[in-house]
């Protein structure tokens, strides 16, 4: 499990997160939420050591960030970063790079790694097009690839910065859904979500961030029961029940 002591970082020598302390338990989603600029994406590079912290700390099943491998890293934890480049390469050969942690050098895949290449496909819902070259592929085929890569590495962590975003809404309704079968498999599942409501829908914790700093952390029902929704993003969100379960919606 990652856990966040008191973290601080930011670029340019300014801070832009401060003071953070959080944890991102097996078995639950964790919807990041916060004004553009707030430090979302910060946060979540620096939980994985791809930016440089300025006090406090990262540990991952206890153990420092610092003491361990960037390979350690990787078994442990998944990143999908908002966006990549695009290599002129096959979307299988694509999220067969997720299977790097498992590798020694030279690489050679085996049986188990193209294995978890096609169970990881499926789950993205990216098998329709695993044999397109990359530069083929529209915004929302790339980021079902990227989503594959990512869980081809079989890590008990994934971190996802705005997995949603080229997706129209019944394949970002997809993507929830993913998530909440991973964290019911025991995985820890963080998301950057701009969308509100489907956050609060989908989401069994939802973390709150405002001018860098942590404003709200619970679940749903709490985090929207403090008021501090409405608060951070000047909004009047409003909900009704229904057979499903709480629906969200902007007053």
């Amino acid at each position: 499990m990652i856990e966040l002591h008191d973290l601080s970082a930011g670029y340019g020598g300014r801070d832009v997160i401060h003071g953070i302390s959080l944890s991102f338990p097996p078995g639950r989603v964790l919807a990041l939420l916060g004004p553009n600029g707030c430090g979302k994406s910060t946060l979540l590079r620096t939980a994985l050591g791809l930016g440089p912290s300025s006090g406090g700390q990262v540990s991952i099943d206890g153990v420092p960030l610092e003491a361990l491998s960037l390979r350690d890293r990787a078994k442990k934890a998944a990143y999908l970063p908002q966006s990549r480049a695009v290599p002129n390469i096959t979307a299988r050969r694509m999220v067969l790079h997720g299977r790097f942690p498992h590798l020694s050098y030279p690489r050679r895949y085996r049986q188990e790694d193209h294995a978890a290449v096609d169970r990881a496909l499926e789950l993205a819902d990216a098998s329709g097009v695993a044999h397109r070259h990359m530069g083929e592929l529209s915004g929302g085929q790339r980021q079902k690839v990227y989503l594959a890569m990512a869980l081809a590495q079989d890590a008990p962590t994934i971190l996802m910065d705005e997995p949603t975003t080229f997706l129209d809404i019944g394949h970002q309704l997809e993507v929830m859904a993913l998530a909440r079968r991973l964290a019911q498999d025991g995985r820890s599942v963080v998301m950057v979500l701009h969308d509100l409501c489907l956050a609060m829908r989908w989401a069994d914790d939802i973390a709150l961030l405002s001018g860098g700093r942590l404003a709200a952390h619970g679940t749903a029902e709490q985090v929207y029961a403090s008021g501090e929704l409405d608060r951070t993003f000047g909004i009047a969100l409003r909900r009704m029940e229904t057979d499903s379960g709480w629906q969200y919606y902007y007053g």
